[in-house]
């Protein structure tokens, strides 16, 4: 399956919070798009990992995006070398996709920072076929991403540029909710984390607000970007 866009997290709802109305979005513009999780989140506080694989399961139902994979590295110890690296590769080009996101280029969880070097590192070495790789007993063909965007996550990171997310809000609000075990609720009875309080959940909704202001729509979502951006005429600028 060829895809449009893949977009990588470091955990399960990474992608979700980070650009999930961008997402929502383009799918409803007819583009196809994937999601690669790293890890399980095995190291959350909260919740656990046959759960977080569930909610990340009805995360995609939401969205309606074509295909979700796990490549099962260790939350917080995975690093960012060959054997790492072929693994997105694989993926990579396996779905050949046009479009890469992922995670942020830095942020308070050091497993987003280093996610987001070995994409990044990844979409590089996907382009040259002197590396080979092989999917289920196949070779695979050298493909490289027309470009890598970051998305913005917990760091009040300045972004390259946004995306108008107007009406589509709710259903990136909906996607992140499904993962109910690592958010907040007044009901339950998990250890309060950073992302489980009221004011997170909150901030979600007026960030997107905030990146609409400066731009003069409702909500957007902001990209950082690793090669200066092109557009075919002034008027393509809004």
């Amino acid at each position: 399956m060829k895809l449009d866009i893949l977009a990588f997290g470091a955990h399960p709802d990474d992608v979700e919070l980070g650009c999930s109305g961008t997402i929502a979005k383009e799918i409803s513009l007819g583009k196809k798009v994937g999601i690669v999780d790293l890890t399980r989140g095995e190291l959350g506080t909260r919740g656990s990992v046959e759960i977080r694989e569930s909610e990340s399961a009805l995360a995609a139902e939401i969205l309606g995006i074509s295909v979700r994979e796990n490549l099962n590295m260790r939350d917080g110890f995975f690093v960012n070398d060959e054997a790492h690296q072929l693994k997105i590769i694989e993926m990579i080009r396996k779905y050949r996709p046009e479009i890469v996101l992922c995670n942020a280029i830095r942020d308070r969880h050091i497993d987003h920072g280093k996610g987001s070097k070995l994409v990044s590192d990844a979409c590089f070495l996907s382009g040259l076929r002197r590396i080979e790789t092989d999917f289920e007993g196949e070779g695979q063909e050298a493909w490289r991403p027309k470009v890598v965007y970051h998305y913005i996550q917990w760091e009040n990171i300045e972004p390259d540029f946004v995306v108008d997310i107007s009406g589509f809000v709710d259903k990136k609000t909906d996607s992140i909710l499904a993962y109910a075990s690592q958010f907040y609720s007044e009901n339950s009875n998990e250890p309060v984390t950073p992302i489980a309080t009221k004011n997170f959940l909150e901030s979600i909704h007026y960030r997107s607000q905030d990146f609409g202001r400066l731009v003069g729509v409702e909500h957007a979502e902001g990209f950082t970007v690793e090669r200066h951006l092109a557009v075919n005429s002034l008027s393509d600028l809004k």
